[in-house]
């Protein structure tokens, strides 16, 4: 697990600047004998986006369960105030530092090494049953996912139809501030939106001759922070956060324009429609003078909203169960159970496409920040937590 990590996070891989790490990974797997290709997509609206994913699938040809095994190998632009070398994997007692070394560079470590025991133990000779499919992809970080996008709308290895269960391994327990180990059993979904507000100009010396859109914008906002937020058993709340608030006019001038940019992270049953039911609402309460539009963030992609879907599974499944056992066999503990906050490419695993979804991963700190870090022994229980389950769920 250190020397994999460590030569992952040596490697530089924002969003959108991926190429190196995704043909790494693919000449890793090739050498291991762990059948994978790069997917290449391209993105020709927004973005402009040339990206790749590494895919691969172990087909039995027998009857049988289907896993699927996926992360992101990109990670967010290097932020400011490290104090550890960022690309060099130093360790210090238990804990791994560099960019992406919580999320989710050891995630994908543990997916490979799993791979690389699965094809050498059961692969070579045939003797398991169904299928194990992985995806390792680019931009999970940048706005749209378009990794997982281009995965599902290209139909690769047709996930939507074929897998029955699925590991993210996601940093679970550094993410939901639990104890590892974690399950996640579901994950909040969310929205982006812009509330464009147009005013009238005037002199900032006759303000009452103009229409502040800057004011009107404040009044929406303040209304929108009024409204009870809708509430799930499982997810907790829903929660709209003013992301960006911009605006103005000419010198001396009373502001013509403003701009509100806001994330909403919804629970289950909210949609957009539901969304802009409330903003209408704060629009209608802030009894302003400006006009408002109000627009959704769109994906670029066919067949996408733009959103992310919320969504839970069942805690039932016989799967999930199994999963559960094999945790408590490698760690010597139960799993926490917990529900991921925010969104990531299992928004679309697990709610558009409602395959039954658990994210899976490591403990540690800083994630999206500097000095990051990941627990390595709660890294390596992660691979061989994967490895024992996929073992015995498609055992001959």
């Amino acid at each position: 697990m250190e020397k994999l990590l460590r030569k992952l996070v040596s490697i530089k891989s924002p969003y959108f600047h991926e190429d190196e790490i995704m043909d790494y990974v693919n000449g890793w797997f090739r050498e291991k004998g762990v059948p994978a290709e790069i997917h290449t997509f391209f993105e020709p609206k927004e973005t402009k986006f040339h990206g790749k994913n590494v895919v691969g699938i172990m087909d039995s040809g027998k009857p049988g369960p289907v896993i699927y095994l996926g992360g992101h190998l990109d990670t967010v632009q290097l932020c400011n105030g490290w104090t550890k070398p960022p690309y060099e994997g130093v360790v210090e007692g238990d804990y791994m530092y560099g960019v992406g070394t919580l999320d989710m560079k050891s995630g994908c470590a543990a997916v490979m090494l799993t791979l690389e025991k699965f094809a050498r133990e059961h692969f070579k000779n045939k003797s398991f049953r169904g299928k194990l499919i992985y995806h390792l992809v680019s931009d999970e970080e940048g706005p749209y996912g378009l990794g997982t996008v281009y995965i599902i709308n290209d139909k690769i290895h047709n996930i939507a139809e074929e897998a029955d269960f699925a590991i993210i391994a996601e940093p679970s327990a550094g993410f939901a501030r639990v104890p590892h180990p974690c399950l996640c059993l579901g994950a909040r979904g969310g929205y982006n939106y812009t509330i464009k507000v147009y005013g009238k100009s005037a002199h900032a010396a006759t303000p009452e001759l103009g229409i502040n859109a800057m004011v009107d914008a404040a009044a929406i906002v303040s209304e929108l922070e009024k409204i009870p937020l809708e509430e799930d058993e499982k997810l907790g709340t829903s929660t709209p956060c003013v992301i960006r608030m911009n605006g103005g006019g000419a010198a001396c001038s009373v502001p013509d324009y403003a701009e509100v940019e806001i994330f909403h992270h919804t629970v289950r049953g909210e949609t957009q429609q539901t969304i802009r039911k409330r903003v209408d609402k704060a629009i209608e309460a802030a009894d302003i003078r400006s006009r408002v539009e109000v627009s959704f963030r769109q994906s670029p992609a066919e067949g996408f909203d733009g959103g992310f879907d919320a969504y839970c599974i069942d805690e039932n499944g016989k799967l999930l169960q199994k999963l559960e056992k094999t945790v408590e066999e490698v760690c010597g503990c139960e799993p926490d159970i917990a529900y991921f906050q925010s969104i990531g490419d299992f928004n679309h695993i697990g709610g558009k496409l409602k395959i039954p979804t658990v994210l899976l991963g490591a403990d540690g700190e800083n994630f999206h920040s500097s000095d990051e870090r990941v627990d390595l022994n709660s890294a390596t229980e992660i691979a061989n937590i994967i490895s024992e389950f996929v073992s015995d769920v498609l055992s001959d």
